[in-house]
């Protein structure tokens, strides 16, 4: 369990190197749809999943430490939002690549509605079942360790 437990906290990085190796290519380099407005929606689809899946690992990471707090829950937005901005000044240098306001703003906002969503279920108590699953997901290795000391 140790194994699963430090691969959820370094998968955050290792995602944010794989975002930043795919910024540095043509926006077409690795997947081109046959059909140019449904492949430009897709693409730019992705700006509001693509941040959210990072604030999410990051969660995932802090989860796996048994400390995770709303203040740390802020932490994980704060960041995931501001490597969004980052992207966004990065792809501005990569040719073949653009760089919009508009861009950053569905970072953000992919990354504030998954905030909302994990701060109400994990400590607002809504949205039951996903909470349930990340309260669950947090006490896994600490359930695994009292069985073991017994």
């Amino acid at each position: 369990m140790k194994i699963a437990k430090w691969l959820f906290r370094i998968l955050p990085f290792i995602y944010m190197v794989l975002i930043w190796i795919l910024s540095s290519m043509p926006d077409d380099a690795v997947i081109e749809l046959p059909s140019s407005p449904i492949d430009k929606f897709v693409k730019e689809s992705l700006h509001l999943v693509e941040f959210a899946i990072l604030y999410v690992l990051f969660v995932f990471a802090f989860l796996t430490t048994r400390r995770f707090s709303i203040k740390r829950n802020l932490f994980c937005m704060v960041i995931a939002c501001i490597y969004g901005i980052t992207d966004e000044i990065h792809q501005s240098f990569v040719p073949y690549r653009s760089a919009t306001i508009i861009d950053g703003v569905k970072d953000i906002t992919g990354v504030c509605a998954a905030y909302y969503f994990i701060y109400q279920a994990y400590f607002k108590k809504r949205f039951t079942k996903f909470g349930k699953l990340l309260k669950a997901f947090s006490k896994c290795d600490e359930e695994r360790s009292k069985n073991v000391i017994s």
